[in-house]
């Protein structure tokens, strides 16, 4: 498996709401859902996104933007509107003073505004997201991904923007399939772009020694991997693959592959109840006392203070 499709794999749309608003100037919506990720598209009209710290980024009718969160931002039909009407948890609606006008504003099944005839119509999805190895992804993005229309159109997006204000068997299901794919193509289309400012890991798989080495790494972590046995796997030496690898990737392939496999302990330590020896053989240590010494060198906490910490949280 490629870095991009391992780090993707934290982000499903089981964790989505997807929704579309219509909207009349001058509009602007306060986004609080506290969602590490949304995913928006203006079906009609414009919108600004207007986060509190940084600059605001204009979405043109088709084009697509992914917004990294959790805190709050602002979709508005200009930068100076001030918002109005608050967008939490699960799209519920409320005044700015918590006034709940989700019904009232309600216009048919994950459709809300304030008239048919809007001039402007938005739709998004936002993921809640808890995972280690999601996060080095989140990590790579800028606050705002924007993606224009003439690189973002995709049969997908097409298909969202006519099944989102449907409502029958499954839709739910049907859109989240469609939204896993769109977050796909969009950040694919993203990276791509000469100005993305693409992360080395993305960079390098396109290398013919770099690419690869990732991709071994990500196959196996748990094999013992050196240098030596990875350079003879991609047919050069030891020094050229060290060079190349970090010079693309930004860090040696030993201390990246510590660092992804500290990521995928973190995420078992998270959502099972593996023993922490079964989870060092899984992520390619010897024994619970091996990983114990890396993951309190590398996260400063030993995976037992790791687990407990997060579950004491979960309460």
């Amino acid at each position: 498996m490629d870095p991009l499709s391992d780090l993707l794999e934290g982000v499903r749309a089981r964790t989505a709401a997807f929704c579309q608003a219509i909207l009349d100037p001058p509009w602007a919506l306060r986004i609080a859902d506290g969602a590490a990720l949304a995913l928006a598209t203006t079906l009609h009209g414009h919108a600004w996104i207007v986060p509190d710290h940084g600059q605001p980024a204009l979405m043109r009718t088709g084009d697509v933007a992914i917004i990294k969160g959790p805190h709050p931002y602002t979709v508005s039909d200009d930068p100076a509107t001030v918002p109005d009407i608050v967008v939490h948890h699960d799209n519920r609606l409320t005044t700015t003073d918590g006034t709940d006008v989700t019904d009232a504003l309600r216009l048919g099944p994950r459709t809300s505004g304030f008239t048919r005839d809007g001039s402007a119509i938005v739709a998004s999805g936002t993921y809640q997201i808890s995972s280690d190895v999601t996060e080095r992804l989140l990590n790579a993005l800028p606050d705002i991904v924007l993606v224009p229309a003439a690189e973002a159109q995709n049969p997908v997006m097409t298909l969202l923007a006519q099944e989102v204000g449907r409502d029958g068997p499954a839709q739910e299901v049907v859109l989240a399939r469609l939204l896993d794919i769109a977050l796909v193509v969009t950040l694919s289309a993203w990276f791509a772009r000469p100005d993305a400012q693409a992360p080395g890991w993305y960079r390098a798989q396109s290398d013919p020694q770099a690419g690869p080495a990732l991709r071994l790494m990500h196959d196996d972590p748990a094999h013992p991997w050196n240098i030596a046995d990875l350079a003879a796997k991609v047919g050069c030496s030891r020094a050229a693959l060290a060079r190349r690898f970090t010079a693309l990737v930004g860090e040696p392939p030993i201390t990246y592959l510590t660092h992804w496999r500290m990521a995928l302990a973190a995420d078992l330590l998270r959502t099972s109840d593996l023993t922490i020896e079964t989870i060092a053989h899984r992520v390619g240590y010897a024994n619970a006392f091996a990983l114990s010494v890396a993951f309190k060198r590398i996260r400063g906490l030993s995976p037992t203070q790791y687990r407990a910490g997060d579950r004491l949280m979960a309460l």
